[in-house]
């Protein structure tokens, strides 16, 4: 194995590791236990990351990216912006029904308590959102809607208000109270939302 391997074979054990323990523990995640299950130790952690916060953050950024790349392959590239705000809607609700998914919610509530205590990883956890929100606004720029095309604040804007739609109906769907909310109803609300959102 070569140094280049191994180095991102400990990375991805320390990722695994930090999922499991940051999902069920929260903001008291012990950094020993994550290594332990990991095999390495804490000087792995420092030496990759930077801090357990550094860790965390990587977490992050390791659970949106394959999401996002699954985002970018579900909307057509020649939609219209209803159209991919419709399959974009589609797709987010598909999340809510895969293996999975009431972790992945659990997950993103322990990580919101965890930078709501601690600013410093708040600021890192925000960072890292945005810099994936980005991959949405892109995904949205440039689309034809009402004899025009979506310009960047506008992209911007409804990336943002998308974003907080999936969140809290996928949170919905997780605990009960959002049983009726099917793929036509979020592809409803979403069309609804991008449709009234004006520059």
């Amino acid at each position: 194995m070569t140094r280049a391997e191994a180095k991102e074979r400990n990375r991805r054990a320390l990722l695994d590791a930090a999922f499991h323990v940051v999902s069920r523990d929260g903001h008291r995640a012990a950094l020993a236990e994550i290594t332990e299950r990991a095999g390495l130790t804490t000087g792995a952690v420092y030496s990759l990351f930077g801090s357990k916060n550094g860790l965390v953050v990587a977490l992050v950024t390791d659970r949106l990216e394959p999401h996002y790349e699954e985002i970018e392959r579900a909307v057509p590239v020649g939609a219209d912006l209803l159209e991919a705000v419709d399959a974009l809607a589609r797709h987010q609700r598909r999340d809510c029904d895969a293996p999975g998914a009431r972790g992945a919610v659990a997950l993103q509530i322990t990580l919101l308590d965890m930078a709501l205590r601690d600013p410093e990883l708040g600021e890192r956890f925000a960072a890292s959102v945005r810099a994936h929100e980005e991959r949405l606004i892109a995904l949205l720029f440039g689309r034809a809607h009402r004899g025009g095309t979506v310009g960047p604040e506008r992209a911007r804007r409804l990336a943002v208000a998308l974003r907080a739609l999936f969140v809290g109906l996928g949170q919905g769907v997780a605990l009960g109270l959002a049983e009726d909310a099917d793929e036509e109803h979020w592809a409803e609300a979403a069309r609804a939302l991008a449709d009234g959102t004006h520059d």
